[in-house]
């Protein structure tokens, strides 16, 4: 297990408001989780080459806008790393009954292996410049208002600090996250898991395209449908159309996603991708009728001891017990297509975004 950071005692100005008491990371692995309004709306920029040109969104009700200071440019999807670890480690300790905090305390090598980073001296520079953009970027979004509120601005890190020793190498580090983002994590019906092979992915379209594939198509049976053009509104990307759909179409050749297959097909003349969880769960509204038996006359036995006709004690499931998830349906209302809708499912068609 790492070593806790090192940093000395909170004030007392810090720690009058509970919610900033320092949450010390002191777990190992935790599950990879992300936050829902995250995976589905372009928040981050999916190039690694500096972008400046903000990110103005807006679909229905919603309303996202990004941007990034010349300096260091806009966060992007590799950056939300440290997002998606810090929620991993509040949600690990909250379910094993840990106070959190918005202010988290950690080593760079805590974060850096949690998300299969390498651990040398460049990891540790390119991970200092992801907390630069991620502090540096300013978003305003209209996602999770409460009554009589409008719109909502933040940065991805409030502020961050870092503790080195006399040799000059990071011992320790504390950021503080945005009450929006801390908001939405400790809402666990805001989080989903997602699969640890999602930080294997290189390419900035094939990770946006995973937490889509996550959050819209889940594990339901039929999965989903976009249209092409709706895909590129949705990801903010400065590439043109046509650039867009042709990334879409490799990224369809190489079958990269974890635990879905994408297909590309065509309605009306718009292309369209298909996403197919490659495990679906399946929810049951009602239990199952008990069992019966029918008025023929009974059937003879013979001198054995143990029949069919006698009750036993349910054998043990060796892979333990697992409750079905209810399909994604209320979440996905910005989606322009449902899968299973179009195979005869039956289901109503979704709604315009609120």
């Amino acid at each position: 297990m790492a070593r806790p950071p090192l940093f000395d005692a909170p004030s007392a100005e810090l720690t009058t408001d509970g919610r900033l008491d320092p949450f010390v990371v002191v777990a190992g692995d935790a599950r990879p989780r992300d936050q829902r309004d995250l995976m589905e709306r372009p928040f981050f920029s999916l190039s690694k080459s500096r972008r400046v040109r903000p990110i103005l969104y807006r679909a229905g009700g919603i309303e996202v806008c990004v941007h990034g200071l010349p300096e260091h440019g806009m966060a992007t999807i590799w950056d939300a790393d440290v997002l998606i670890w810090a929620a991993s480690q509040i949600v690990e300790a909250e379910d094993r009954g840990l106070r959190t905090s918005r202010r988290l305390r950690f080593t760079p090598y805590q974060l850096l292996t949690g998300v299969g980073r390498a651990t040398g001296a460049t990891e540790y520079r390119l991970f200092k410049a992801a907390l630069r953009r991620l502090q540096s970027t300013v978003v305003a979004t209209t996602i999770r208002q409460g009554e009589h509120w409008r719109r909502q601005q933040f940065s991805w890190i409030n502020e961050w600090e870092e503790r080195s020793n006399r040799a000059g190498r990071v011992e320790g580090v504390e950021i503080v996250l945005p009450d929006w983002f801390y908001r939405g994590v400790v809402d666990r019906s805001l989080v989903l898991t997602i699969d640890p092979r999602y930080f294997r992915l290189t390419g900035g379209i094939e990770r946006w395209l995973y937490r889509v594939a996550r959050k819209h198509a889940g594990r339901q049976v039929g999965g989903w449908v976009f249209e092409l053009a709706h895909l590129h509104h949705k990801s903010g990307s400065l590439a043109r159309p046509s650039d867009f759909a042709l990334d879409v179409r490799r990224i369809v050749q190489r079958q990269p996603l974890p635990g879905y297959r994408l297909l590309l097909d065509r309605a009306q003349g718009r292309e369209r991708l298909r996403i197919l969880p490659l495990v679906v769960e399946i929810a049951l509204d009602a239990p199952v009728d008990g069992h019966g038996i029918s008025g023929a006359s009974p059937i003879g036995t013979s001198g054995a001891r143990v029949s069919g006709d006698q009750a036993r004690a349910a054998a043990e499931n060796p892979f333990g017990a697992r409750p079905f998830a209810a399909p994604n349906l209320d979440s996905n209302l910005e989606s322009n297509f449902l899968a299973a809708g179009l195979l005869g499912a039956g289901l109503p068609a979704p709604e315009a975004d609120r």
